[in-house]
C-alpha cells in the first residue's frame, strides 16, 4: 500500500483474543489499518469491548456493514465507517457459517484457520462460497520474514528444484502450508503417514505466561510424513506447544537438487568444483549504541535484500509483521490493487492434509486424500 493510501478498513466478528490482537495491531499502525467496527451477540461483552478496545460494536453483521445500531463508542474512530472487509475472529465450529453470512450479503472475508474444522466442513463451505471468489484465509506464515526470505530463494531457484522439506516449528495447518508452498505443492493427492509419541517434558511457559513450574508432563510429539510424488516429500515434527515453550526449538531443513537450506545457512555450487554456504542475515537495530529502536530491518543473502520490512518505525515481532502484511495485501485485493493473498482453496488444502495427519495417527494407517472441488 502506498504511504498516501487511505488506511484498510476491516471489521472483525468475534472478541476474543484474536480479536484483540487484531485490534491491537491497527493501533501499532494507524496510517495503515483501521477497525471500523466489532460484532458481538452478547450485550455485556459488547460493552467491555468498546470500553477496553475503542472501537464501535455492533450487534449484527448487517450493523457492521451499514455503519449503524453501534453502542455508545460509535461516534469513536472508524464508527460509521463500512469496513472493505471482515474477519470471523470466532471459534472453529463457528466460521463457516460466520463466512457464509458475510459472503451472502457481498463482503470480502479474511476467514481465520483452519476455515471449517472438518473435511465436510471445508467442502460444504466451498460449495457455498467458492464460486464467488470472496473468501481469503488468515494464513500469515508464509509472510514470517525467515519464511518468506526462504521461499524467495527457493523461487529464484537458488537450490534448483526443491525435494523435500522438514519443518519441526508450528502445527498442522500452518506447518502443511510452509511445505506445500516450499516443495511447490498444488491440490494433487498426497499419502501421510504419522505416529505419535509420548514423552515427559517441563513446559514453563505458555500463552498466558511464566508458570513458575519445572515439573515434567506428559507432552505428544507428532512425526508425519507427506508423500506428494514426484519425489517430494515432506516430514512434518511438532510437540505440544511448541511455539512457546524454550525447552523446544525451531528448525527447518529444505532441500533441492542443488543445494539446501538449514534454518538460516544456505549451501550450493558457485561452480561444478565449489560448494559454498551464505547465511541469510538479519539487520537487527537497538543492539548497542543504536538508536533506532528495535526491530528488523530486512533479511539479505549475499549481499542482496531477500525480506525487507515495509513497516519499519511500529516495532513489531516477525509475527506481527507478518500478519500486518497479510491485512494489507487482503485491503488491496479488495480495491483491485494486488494479488489474492491467501486463497480460500488454499486453506481448505492445508486443513486437508492436517486434518490426514491426525487421521493417520488415529488409525495407525497411511491416509491418502483425494483431489477435492476446490483444486479447480
Amino acid at each position: 500500500m502506498s504511504a498516501s493510501a487511505a488506511p484498510v478498513r476491516f471489521g472483525l466478528v468475534g472478541t476474543g483474543w484474536r480479536s484483540e490482537f487484531f485490534v491491537r495491531l491497527a493501533r501499532a499502525l494507524p496510517g495503515r489499518l483501521t477497525v471500523v467496527g466489532v460484532v458481538s451477540r452478547s450485550a455485556e461483552r459488547a460493552a467491555e469491548v468498546e470500553a477496553a478496545w475503542g472501537v464501535p460494536v455492533h450487534r449484527s453483521v448487517e450493523s457492521l456493514m451499514a455503519g449503524t445500531g453501534a453502542g455508545a463508542g460509535a461516534g469513536g474512530e472508524g464508527g460509521g465507517v463500512r469496513p472493505e472487509f471482515v474477519i470471523p475472529s470466532v471459534p472453529w465450529d463457528a466460521t463457516p457459517r460466520v463466512t457464509e453470512e458475510l459472503v451472502a450479503l457481498g463482503v470480502p472475508v479474511l476467514a481465520e484457520t483452519p476455515p471449517a474444522p472438518d473435511a465436510e466442513g471445508l467442502r460444504d463451505l466451498w460449495r457455498a462460497t467458492g464460486a464467488g471468489g470472496l473468501v481469503q484465509v488468515a494464513e500469515q506464515y508464509p509472510l514470517m520474514p525467515g519464511h518468506a526470505a526462504r521461499l524467495r530463494l527457493v523461487r529464484d531457484g537458488v537450490i534448483g528444484d526443491v525435494t523435500s522439506v522438514q519443518l519441526s516449528s508450528t502445527h498442522l495447518y500452518h506447518a502443511v502450508s510452509l511445505i506445500r508452498h516450499l516443495l511447490g505443492a498444488g491440490f494433487e493427492p498426497a499419502t501421510v503417514t504419522a505416529r505419535a509419541f509420548t514423552a515427559p517434558l517441563a513446559d514453563p511457559l505458555s500463552r498466558d505466561g511464566w508458570t513458575g513450574d519445572l515439573t515434567p508432563r506428559d507432552a505428544e510429539t507428532c512425526l508425519a510424513f507427506l508423500d506428494f510424488g514426484g519425489g517430494r516429500m515432506g516430514l512434518y515434527d511438532f510437540t505440544d506447544n511448541q511455539w512457546w515453550n524454550p525447552l523446544r526449538g525451531r528448525r527447518m531443513v529444505v532441500r533441492g537438487s542443488l543445494g539446501e537450506i538449514v534454518d538460516d545457512q544456505v549451501v550450493r555450487m558457485a561452480d561444478p568444483r565449489t560448494p559454498v554456504e551464505s547465511p541469510l542475515v538479519r539487520r537487527l537495530t537497538g543492539t548497542d549504541l543504536n538508536l533506532e529502536g528495535r526491530e528488523l530491518h530486512h533479511i539479505s543473502f549475499d549481499g542482496r535484500v531477500v525480506y525487507r520490512n515495509e513497516y519499519v518505525g511500529a516495532q513489531l515481532s516477525e509475527d506481527d509483521l507478518a500478519v500486518v502484511d497479510l491485512l494489507c495485501r487482503t485491503g488491496a485485493w479488495v480495491r483491485g490493487e494486488g494479488p489474492e493473498p491467501y486463497p480460500l482453496a488454499e486453506g481448505c488444502q492445508d486443513h486437508l492434509l492436517s486434518l490426514a495427519i491426525q487421521e493417520s495417527v488415529r488409525t495407525g494407517r497411511a491416509v491418502t486424500t483425494d483431489r477435492e472441488a476446490w483444486a479447480g
